[in-house]
């Protein structure tokens, strides 16, 4: 397919301007994407609140079969989306069939959840019943690693809680959110979800907008303080799912050979570009040699190539500016450490990092300090497991943080002390729709996933009255 159109209020429509979008492999162009203007995005909105009062007037039960059947058109339509994912995305065609296979389970289990009225307190001189009623316009700002499974963590959950939608997906990966709009356009009424895209130029508009009552934001931490600031000016309900410095623990009983997989997926799962994977992996002395070479081994074993390719593990870096961050990153890793797998950039077409693994290398430097989005991942030597709790929390991050180890009481009562919204117990980014996801210190406000996800499309409303006669 290669006519992409805006959703905006129950029509495709072509964006007043258009963009390029392209292939991050071949640095070649993918398509020409419809590209909104502000009047484009004012129609949207409206369209969202005009359609707002039916919508959340309509039973959630009928609600709820329209998510589904949204979930059907995701699954009857797999292939078609993964395909144009890859091709704008970059990650390998079997991980990017897992995202749209993951996005339609997201839309089926939160829309499985409920908003149940809760008597507080039914006395002799009392009823009080809470109930949650939506808030109205929602705004969801997506970013460009997870397209179409970042959109699934919010989508149906402000859908279910009656809320009406405008979503703006990242300028370089809109075209699979583009053709799920259009394959989704006639399940919903008219105006209750719109889909505009931009080239970074909306999204001030959007988080300012007077009509939009709560924004759900997904991107980097610098981002998101601009959208709380922004949002600011009307009060506007927010979640925010920002940036993370993840921490590894291995501990000194562990089994090098048999945890070494699971921390270079943690690591390196979509070539690094994951707010939770792992960006700093601190080692017991005692077993660090052993743990840098299984990991030497494990990268120099990866196929990086083309996601279209049959074999490739990880693709290139989603576009060119954080290719350039990350080339920087691997500047400080030669400079401050010692490179023992990858260190370079591909020479070919697209945005090619090699998988690469720096040791001897410590806090001060800008790959241990900061946030690589990258497939870079620096390997720190510890003696202490006080120091070690220390360190590893000694960021204005909280996102997540795993622990790894042979006793599992012990590897527990570490992970107690770490500050992060998720902390794994040998393993990293196992995530689930039932299991509430959010982050700590600057990584975020407000959480997503299950009931507590789903209660922050809502307004609390209580009713205060006499008890029924």
């Amino acid at each position: 397919m290669s006519d992409y159109k805006l959703l905006i209020d129950g029509k495709m429509v072509p964006g007043d301007q258009t963009m390029p979008v392209l292939n991050p492999a071949t640095e070649e162009v993918v398509a020409q994407c419809p590209r909104a203007s502000k009047d484009q995005l004012d129609k949207a909105v409206a369209a969202a609140k005009a359609a707002y009062p039916a919508w959340a007037a309509t039973p959630m039960e009928e609600r709820r079969k329209l998510i589904i059947k949204m979930a059907e058109a995701i699954e009857a339509n797999t292939n078609e989306l993964a395909h144009i994912l890859t091709s704008e995305q970059g990650k390998p065609l079997a991980d990017a069939t897992g995202e749209v296979m993951g996005m339609a389970g997201f839309f089926r289990y939160l829309g499985s959840l409920d908003l149940p009225m809760r008597v507080v307190e039914n006395s002799g001189d009392r009823k009080v019943e809470a109930y949650r009623r939506p808030l109205g316009v929602v705004g969801a700002i997506i970013p460009w690693n997870y397209p179409l499974l970042i959109l699934a963590f919010k989508l149906p959950s402000a859908l279910l809680a009656g809320n009406t939608l405008v979503v703006k997906p990242a300028p370089t990966t809109p075209l699979a959110s583009l053709r799920f709009a259009e394959l989704i356009k006639d399940i919903l009424p008219k105006g209750v979800l719109n889909f505009i895209a931009d080239a970074n130029d909306l999204g001030d508009h959007m988080t300012k907008h007077p009509d939009i009552r709560k924004i759900s934001f997904t991107g980097s931490t610098a981002t998101g303080q601009k959208v709380m600031a922004s949002a600011s000016q009307t009060l506007k309900r927010i979640t925010l799912e920002l940036g993370g410095n993840d921490a590894g623990i291995v501990l000194d009983d562990v089994d090098p050979k048999k945890v070494a997989p699971g921390i270079f997926e943690g690591a390196f799962q979509n070539s690094g570009q994951v707010c939770l994977a792992i960006k700093r992996l601190y080692v017991h002395e005692s077993v660090y040699d052993e743990i840098c070479n299984e990991l030497v081994a494990i990268a120099k074993n990866t196929v990086v190539d083309d996601g279209s390719k049959q074999g490739t593990k990880l693709g290139p870096l989603q576009n060119k500016m954080q290719y350039e961050k990350v080339k920087a990153f691997l500047d400080d890793a030669r400079k401050n450490g010692n490179v023992i797998a990858g260190g370079a950039a591909m020479d070919r077409p697209g945005y090619f990092i090699e998988p690469t693994i720096v040791r001897d290398i410590k806090e001060g430097s800008k790959l241990v300090d900061e946030e690589q989005f990258g497939p870079v991942l620096p390997v720190i030597k510890y003696s202490d497991k006080d120091d070690v709790i220390r360190r590893a929390n000694a960021t204005t991050y909280g996102l997540g943080a795993s622990v790894w180890s042979s006793d599992i009481k012990r590897a527990h009562e570490i992970a107690t002390q770490i500050e992060a919204g998720t902390v794994w117990i040998n393993k990293h980014l196992d995530m689930a729709p039932n299991i509430p996801f959010g982050g700590a210190k600057q990584s975020g406000i407000g959480t997503e996933f299950a009931e507590e996800g789903l209660a922050e499309f809502t307004q609390l409303q209580i009713i205060n009255g006499p008890p029924a006669a």
